[in-house]
């Protein structure tokens, strides 16, 4: 054989090689560890076995393989500070609750990540089970608050691609004090009357990209905590906050939901604020509030704490461009700012949101704003 050819096919072979083992990553199926796929049998040791021999290895890319197949786990903590810095968890099956609420219920959270680097989730279905909660909650009192899903807390270097998470007792998933997240391609599915199931909460965390998220829950979409930056939920319940800064909302569809874009705050004193959020955009059909900010937020069970105060949140430079759709209520844009530091710097452009059976209208109380564009309903600034 000609030397050239020979030289061509090893760096050719070379080249694969050099492929391969860049991509390579070291297996651990939770199989191999005790694991049943059967959904009946405890697997929640499994799992932390098989998490901690691919956290504990030297190689640079672990994978914890979940097969197809029913898991039924409890309660269980991936602790973090591993050795490898890269880990894998791949899911192909389904990963259940137990039936009885409270194992679940009086833990706080059913999966959680704890100071973990380098970790990606791809693919599976989580399924708390919820239901069972839900109802008791509607029916009396002395209920377990509930469980979060899945939370990563104090991580960084994160990814959740194409999972599912079905009926979560409380919040889905929970995003930190975090920074570097990536979630994308995920579908999250609770009843519409299921309390507190918010979609995806982030808390104190930067830099976090959310994209092609599937959202239909009871509660928030995506809410955005105190502390978050470079990324709205319920502002203002403490009175040292930190704020929310620098926050993008776009390409984003609202379908039947009360709430389109929102900014919320807790009618009480607070030095938190927000600015810099950013709105473009959104489709919004059929929809109780298709923009509004309500800085009155006081629910009966606090009436106690926030009764006739003003909100401490401070807001301004808010953006609202390219907004559109249908309102099932005749105030389709409504602000409703503190009365003790008005909002300041919104902005209207290009926002066309009609109302159904009526003419649509704005509502503006302490605010300060100004509107360019195609504006209906028409600004009331």
């Amino acid at each position: 054989m000609d030397s050239t050819i020979i030289f061509v096919l090893s760096s050719v072979l070379l080249s694969i090689f050099i492929r391969l083992t860049s991509s390579s990553t070291t297996i651990f199926s939770v199989l191999n560890y005790g694991a049943k796929p059967d959904g009946k049998t405890d697997s929640s040791q499994a799992f932390l076995h098989a998490w901690n021999a691919a956290c504990s290895s030297a190689d640079y890319s672990t994978t914890v393989y979940v097969p197809r197949g029913t898991y039924l786990l409890r309660p269980v903590t991936f602790q973090g500070k591993c050795k490898s810095s890269k880990i894998n968890m791949k899911i192909e099956g389904r990963l259940v609750a137990p039936i009885d609420y409270n194992i679940l219920g009086k833990a706080g959270n059913w999966l959680l990540f704890h100071e973990v680097s380098g970790v990606s989730i791809y693919g599976g279905t989580i399924d708390a089970r919820g239901e069972s909660l839900w109802a008791c909650k509607r029916s009396k009192s002395g209920c377990p608050f509930g469980a979060t899903s899945l939370e990563f807390t104090n991580s960084k270097h994160i990814m959740i691609k194409g999972l599912s998470s079905m009926s979560s007792q409380g919040f889905h998933i929970v995003i930190n004090e975090c920074n570097n997240v990536r979630i994308g391609g995920v579908a999250v599915v609770a009843s519409r009357n299921s309390p507190n199931t918010d979609g995806i909460h982030l808390g104190g965390s930067s830099h976090v990209t959310i994209t092609d998220a599937s959202i239909m829950t009871g509660d928030d979409c995506i809410s955005i905590g105190p502390g978050s930056r470079h990324f709205i939920g319920s502002l203002g319940q403490a009175v040292k906050e930190r704020g929310v800064r620098n926050v993008t909302v776009k390409s984003v569809v609202f379908t039947g939901s009360e709430n389109g874009v929102r900014i919320k705050t807790w009618a009480k004193p607070s030095t938190g604020f927000v600015k810099g959020v950013h709105f473009e955009d959104v489709l919004i059909k059929d929809v109780r509030n298709p923009i509004i900010i309500d800085q009155n937020y006081c629910p009966y069970h606090h009436e106690k704490d926030c009764h006739g105060q003003a909100s401490g949140i401070k807001i301004r430079d808010i953006t609202y461009r390219s907004i559109r759709g249908t309102s099932t209520t005749k105030f389709a844009i409504n602000f409703e700012c503190s009365s003790k530091y008005p909002c300041l710097g919104l902005r209207l452009e290009n926002v066309n949101l009609k109302c159904i059976g009526e003419v649509a209208e704005s509502f503006c109380r302490n605010v300060h704003g100004y509107a360019t564009g195609l504006v209906h309903p028409k600004s009331c600034f």
